[in-house]
């Protein structure tokens, strides 16, 4: 069994990903500075389930502390990391752009100082479909060109990619990237547009769709996000002597770094998200259409053959069984 630091722990991924590698007989230590961007009552309501195990850890730090973040790595140990910590959102980045330079490229900076001079087996960190802008070819490719970021969210994802690579690279830390494709589930955060519907659905507000509707989304259920997780982290990364036809390809370099794309690979158009919603909640939406929005894109769909060939799992949870598991969900947590 091994020892994880999973930043992020009180997060929504960060609580699942936590969670499950306890079940798993492994010792967490959780990381988290339990901000305000959404309700802490909701993070330290998720911390409680994690802190009923003895083997979870909890310490709450700012990864952007950069004296606080080596005196944490000298002080602690671990095998392995997940970091999942960061700043999200990709609307709030157009009014508050410093918070992701301060989580996403500051703080994952500091984590990548600490992995270096810890000796750390592996790191495992979360990047995003974000990556990929306003991309029309579909499915997205992991070797796509993502140099065009259509919000500053997804331009501190595309930093990260690039920081992880180097430090990789100059300093042979086995490191592997993964984009999430429009994560749901349970526990899910207030800001995502299934929880946002489901709370406006359930008062009689109407809910806000933009470009009409006329967007797709690859949604993936919280359990397959995690087992992904799990399944890259026990398949640490290996240099490659040589790199033969690799072409562009970001997740195949000399160098021990690796790139998935996770996702259901079934995108789905938002006004069949919201039929389905409507199904389970037994209420119909009442629709305010509004234009596109800055920082929105048209489609995200992942290929997932990479993940596929090199950890054997597919995301295979389908909207139709994965929405009534975050419906129970809600209902119970709020009490209704």
């Amino acid at each position: 069994m091994k020892t994880v630091l999973v930043t992020g722990a009180a997060g929504f991924i960060g609580f699942h990903v936590s969670h499950r590698l306890l079940r798993d007989g492994h010792t967490v230590v959780g990381l988290d500075n339990l901000n305000d961007y959404y309700s802490v009552e909701l993070k330290q309501s998720r911390l409680k389930q994690l802190e009923q195990h003895a083997r979870f850890e909890f310490h709450a730090l700012d990864l952007a502390g950069r004296a606080d973040m080596a005196a944490f790595f000298e002080h602690s140990r671990f095998d392995q990391v997940v970091h999942l910590a960061a700043q999200a959102g990709v609307r709030y980045s157009l009014t508050n752009p410093h918070a992701y330079i301060d989580s996403n490229v500051v703080g994952f900076a500091n984590l990548l100082e600490g992995c270096h001079h810890h000796k750390i087996e592996h790191l495992v960190f979360a990047s995003s479909s974000s990556v990929y802008g306003a991309n029309r070819k579909v499915p997205f490719q992991i070797d796509d060109r993502v140099d065009h970021p259509v919000s500053l969210y997804a331009a501190t994802k595309k930093a990260n990619e690039l920081m992880a690579y180097t430090y990789s690279h100059l300093y042979a830390i086995p490191v592997t990237g993964l984009r999430f494709f429009t994560v749901y589930g349970p526990w899910g955060r207030p800001d995502m547009a299934v929880y946002r519907f489901t709370e406006a659905m359930l008062a009689g507000r109407p809910i806000d769709v933009y470009n009409r509707g006329e967007m797709r989304r690859d949604f993936t259920y919280v359990d397959d996000i995690v087992e992904g997780v799990v399944r890259v982290l026990d398949k640490v990364p290996r240099a490659e002597a040589v790199i033969q036809g690799a072409g562009n390809d970001p997740s195949s370099p000399a160098a021990p770094y690796r790139l998935y794309n996770i996702g259901n690979s079934q995108p789905v158009n938002l006004m069949t998200f919201i039929k389905t919603l409507e199904k389970c909640l037994g209420v119909e939406a009442k629709l305010n259409l509004m234009p596109m929005q800055p920082g929105d894109v048209l489609e995200t769909y992942a290929d997932i053959e990479d993940l596929m060939r090199d950890v054997g799992f597919r995301p295979a949870m389908s909207l139709e069984d994965g929405l009534p598991r975050f419906v129970a969900w809600y209902r119970g947590y709020h009490g209704l």
